[in-house]
C-alpha cells in the first residue's frame, strides 16, 4: 500500500524524473493528501476580503469625528484568523513644524503587523527533499498603494531550521512610494528562494502595513499572499 501512495505522488508531480529523492521512510499517503506542491501554504491569504484583480476601493474622507459615545477607530476591519497580529504606534513627526506654530491635528501612524509560521514537514514536505533537492520556495504578496506615507509596507520572510529559530535564509523588501504622482493600485512583491542549503523546516512570513489616524482612520491593505513550493527546478 505504501508503494501505491509513492507511485501516486510520482505520477502526480513526476518527482523521480526531476531527481527528487523519494525514500521509503516518507509517509507518502500524507504527502499525497497534503499536496504540498504548487499549493498556497499560507492560511487565510486575503483577510480583508479583496483580491488584486479588482482595484482597491478609493479612500472616502468625510472629515467627521466619531460619535462622542464611541472610541476612535485605530484597528482595521477584517478576518485575521490564522495570522498573529500586532500594532506599533509611531511617534508624531514634528520635524517640519516651525517653532511657535500651533497645530490642531497631526497624523498619527501605526504599523500593523501580520505573521504566520509554516511547518514544512506538517505540510507534507520531507527532510531529504528540503536538504538535498532544495526545491524553489516562491513567495508572493500584493499590497495597496494607499499613499498614506512614503513608507507603507515591509515584507520579511525567513527560512528557519528545525529549532524554529535559526535563520538559514532571509528576504526583506521595504519599498518607498512616490507621493508626487497619484496612483492607487495593487503592487506585487515576489521572491524565489533557491540553493538555500540544508536544514530548512519552517518558513516565517511577516508583513507590516502602515495605517494613519487623523480625525478618521485610514489603512493600507494586502491580499493574495502566498508561499508555494515547486516540484521542479526552473
Amino acid at each position: 500500500m505504501a508503494d501505491e501512495w509513492k507511485q501516486k505522488c510520482d505520477s502526480e508531480w513526476s518527482l523521480g524524473a526531476q531527481g527528487v529523492p523519494m525514500p521509503d521512510s516518507v509517509d507518502w499517503k500524507l504527502v499525497y493528501e497534503k499536496k504540498p506542491f504548487e499549493r498556497n501554504l499560507l492560511h487565510n491569504p486575503s483577510p480583508y476580503g479583496v483580491n488584486h484583480t479588482i482595484p482597491p476601493p478609493e479612500l472616502h474622507v468625510t472629515g467627521e469625528r466619531p460619535p462622542a459615545n464611541q472610541p476612535p477607530k485605530f484597528e482595521p476591519d477584517g478576518n485575521f484568523s490564522g495570522w498573529k497580529t500586532s500594532t506599533e504606534v509611531l511617534p508624531y513627526d514634528t520635524s517640519g513644524i516651525p517653532p511657535g506654530v500651533v497645530v490642531c491635528h497631526m497624523p498619527q501612524y501605526r504599523w500593523f503587523s501580520l505573521e504566520q509560521r509554516v511547518d514544512l514537514n506538517a505540510e507534507g514536505l520531507w527532510g531529504q527533499l528540503l536538504d538535498e533537492f532544495q526545491p524553489e520556495i516562491v513567495i508572493e504578496d500584493w499590497y495597496e498603494e494607499s499613499q498614506l506615507h512614503k513608507s507603507i509596507y515591509l515584507l520579511d520572510v525567513k527560512l528557519l531550521g528545525a529549532d524554529g529559530k535559526t535563520v538559514i535564509k532571509e528576504h526583506i523588501c521595504s519599498p518607498e512610494e512616490n507621493l508626487e504622482c497619484y496612483s492607487h493600485t495593487w503592487k506585487k512583491v515576489s521572491h524565489a528562494f533557491s540553493n538555500y542549503g540544508p536544514g530548512v523546516r519552517y518558513i516565517h512570513f511577516l508583513h507590516r502595513l502602515k495605517n494613519k489616524f487623523m480625525i478618521e482612520f485610514f489603512n493600507t491593505k494586502f491580499t493574495d499572499s502566498s508561499i508555494t513550493v515547486k516540484a521542479a527546478k526552473m
